[in-house]
């Protein structure tokens, strides 16, 4: 299958199929449909879609975007990830020296550290997979099981539907590596320099990303 064989109505009806289908299945068509031409991204909150891919298959490329802006416990659930699941890694970096652009302008920063490694990452390939969840945020309230992204490429949210819950039990049933900073307060860790913990009374899991300003995504999953 390529992604120019499924229209956009023909990717509609397999989200639709999935939706009460276990993420399994979901990765499994994945993998059965673009191989080695697939990838999954994390952003290391918890290693719950890597879980759940590589129990599926252990050889689907990783992708792990290294703003240099990480939080220490992001870096060390990473190594954890490696040592846990051996997995096809691929740590995509910014060439560009450190610098403070973020205080002036998160969008500029962020599509140089963040959007345009994804870029790279996807480059030569025909599908990907996120762990973008409709419980994160009202603003992805709607997101799809299976769509198409800005690029054409063939995007696949495996946790879609999952809530709060969901994810909860998969991690004590699997025993899932989490960011610690998940439990001080931080329900969606980014860099440190946008990311803070969310308020006691917070109802959007990512409250505490870019606060005092209206930004609510980086521009990964627009």
């Amino acid at each position: 299958m390529t992604i120019t064989s499924l229209t956009d109505a023909e990717l509609n009806e397999l989200s639709e199929s999935f939706e009460s289908r276990p993420a399994s299945e979901v990765v499994e068509w994945a993998v059965a449909n673009f191989g080695g031409e697939l990838c999954l991204t994390t952003s290391l909150t918890d290693a719950v879609l890597v879980d759940v891919a590589l129990s599926v298959d252990p050889g689907v490329e990783v992708v792990f975007i290294d703003t240099g802006f990480h939080f220490p416990e992001t870096m060390d659930i990473l190594d954890e990830v490696k040592r846990r699941y051996s997995p096809n890694l691929r740590v995509l970096r910014s060439a560009k020296p450190l610098d403070d652009l973020w205080r002036r302008d998160t969008d500029a920063c962020c599509a140089v550290r963040k959007v345009a490694q994804l870029d790279a990452a996807l480059e030569g390939k025909q599908a990907w997979m996120s762990g973008l969840r409709r419980a994160d945020a009202p603003n992805r309230a709607n997101t799809p099981i299976i769509q198409r992204d800005r690029r054409g490429l063939v995007k696949v949210n495996p946790l879609a539907a999952w809530s709060d819950e969901d994810v909860a039990r998969y991690i004590d049933a699997h025993d899932v590596p989490v960011n610690p900073l998940v439990d001080r307060g931080f329900p969606s860790i980014g860099c440190w320099p946008c990311t803070a913990p969310a308020g006691a009374e917070a109802t959007d899991g990512r409250e505490g990303r870019w606060q005092g300003l209206e930004k609510t995504e980086c521009g990964l999953h627009l």
